[in-house]
């Protein structure tokens, strides 16, 4: 059985990433608060693990790069796309000035509001919705994150990133996408490509 320290050397050793704030972030969050009961054990292997309604915590690995990938400096506001089991948010709330996260399935948000609430994040934000539609009360943002593979990003989230933001999503159809990183620019939204990853896919409404 791994622990917190062993999930944080096979990211750095074994993917070969280095993000010293990202790290510092994923040694203080208890991961296994944000798995079912039965799979605890599991909580800081190198895998992904189910948390039911079809739904899953993605791999360590997964989270830390995409949080990267946002490179974020503290000041941001930053929404999420598909609150799961809500430990992507945590991570994100330590290292931005608040998050705003949505969730379609209702017992996964209100199960994540009150793993928040336990363990006193008081910047994570939860509603349940229509990822695709955004949070247009709270926009614009500085970084918005899609944990789940999508074949095309919503015209409204490039709307409700502001000029300068980043927007991190796996592209692609079924669970195999393309993680991918948008910058938005005041002329045009560029992008990079990092490799295939593997999520759930968004569901749409």
């Amino acid at each position: 059985m791994n622990s917190r320290l062993d999930m944080i050397r096979d990211i750095e050793k074994i993917y070969n990433l280095h993000s010293p704030k990202v790290i510092e972030v994923l040694n203080k969050i208890p991961r296994e608060e944000f798995v079912p009961e039965k799979d605890k054990h599991l909580a800081y292997e190198d895998t992904a693990i189910s948390i039911g309604e079809g739904q899953t915590i993605s791999q360590p690995y997964t989270v830390a790069f995409m949080t990267h990938l946002l490179d974020l400096k503290g000041n941001e506001k930053v929404l999420e796309i598909g609150t799961g089991s809500g430990y992507q948010a945590a991570v994100l709330s330590f290292l931005a000035k608040e998050v705003f996260t949505i969730e379609r399935i209702k017992s996964l948000a209100k199960k994540a509001s009150k793993t928040f609430k336990k363990l006193g994040f008081k910047n994570i934000y939860t509603k349940v919705g229509q990822g695709e539609e955004g949070w247009e009360e709270k926009s614009p943002f500085d970084a918005i994150i899609i944990t789940a593979n999508t074949k095309k990003v919503p015209k409204t989230l490039f709307d409700q990133l502001k000029v300068g933001g980043r927007l991190v999503v796996p592209m692609g159809k079924d669970s195999k996408g393309e993680m991918t990183k948008y910058i938005k620019t005041k002329k045009k939204i560029t992008k990079k490509e990092y490799g295939i990853y593997y999520f759930v896919p968004l569901i749409t409404s």
